[in-house]
């Protein structure tokens, strides 16, 4: 059910050990079995931020019940992830959080 989509103009030359500390990150972020979770990365993408092709990052975490409340915890680590693994700025990363009804997200042939 979690959805972590990382797309950035950095190139990453090994995407594989990024989704798997991203995939730890973000099942220990939201406290849920990381055999749920999903990674998506985006590497090298034509990506321009305040005018600029400097390293920039946007991320897409998408997860049911996802606490409101809790969105600036997820901020603080997500950024600092992404400054430790790609070196982007905070300044240069937007992260998009969206917790959709259990309807609308599928997976083995059904909803949640």
């Amino acid at each position: 059910m979690p959805l972590l989509h990382i797309t950035t103009n950095v190139s990453v030359d090994d995407t594989a050990a990024l989704a798997v500390n991203a995939s730890r990150l973000t099942a220990d972020l939201l406290g849920k079995p990381e055999s749920y979770v999903m990674v998506q990365i985006d590497a090298g993408a034509q990506l321009w931020f305040a005018g600029s092709d400097e390293p920039a990052a946007h991320l897409k975490l998408k997860s049911l019940g996802l606490p409101e409340a809790s969105t600036g915890k997820y901020s603080a680590a997500l950024c600092e992830f992404i400054k430790q693994h790609l070196g982007v700025a905070p300044g240069r990363t937007y992260i998009e959080f969206s917790g959709p009804p259990r309807h609308l997200w599928g997976w083995n042939s059904s909803t949640f």
